[in-house]
């Protein structure tokens, strides 16, 4: 009996093993997509609302123009004034979103504030591109 212990003990140890380090992968993926996400916003911030876009996602590009995307931000983020503050709520890696095909994402919220907007939050959405890197797919202030 000790060696059917011994196995299975074993089994757990590796199961556990395995499941840390599942973990650790998932942290270390969440870490690369929120630094990529605070260089996005930089751009954006900076107001090279063309350059976000150039180093957003493919997906990002194929579903919105560099002119559309510059015409939406002029109208959202403008009349909000600078970025005063800007705090990480959350983050969640996921390889499903809606509306979106299988992959590689990080849902990021920022609770953020404005000169013209003292609460507001922001959600970004890197996912891994097809270059391994990690681009934003995805932008929504509420």
């Amino acid at each position: 009996m000790k060696g059917k212990s011994r196995i299975a003990l074993s089994l757990v140890f590796i199961y556990v093993l395995a499941f840390l380090q599942f973990c650790l992968a998932g942290q270390d993926k969440e870490k690369a997509a929120v630094n990529a996400s605070n260089a996005w916003l930089k751009l954006v911030d900076e107001g090279k609302y063309s350059k976000s876009w150039d180093e957003a996602a493919q997906y990002f590009k194929n579903a919105v123009s560099r002119e559309q995307w510059k015409t939406s931000l002029e109208s959202v983020r403008t009349p909000l004034g600078m970025a005063l503050s800007r705090n990480l709520k959350s983050k969640n890696y996921t390889k499903t979103l809606p509306g979106a095909p299988d992959g590689e994402y990080v849902v990021i919220q920022y609770e953020t504030s404005f000169q013209n907007k003292q609460h507001a939050i922001e959600t970004v959405t890197p996912m891994m591109d097809k270059d391994g890197k990690w681009r934003v797919s995805g932008y929504y202030i509420k």
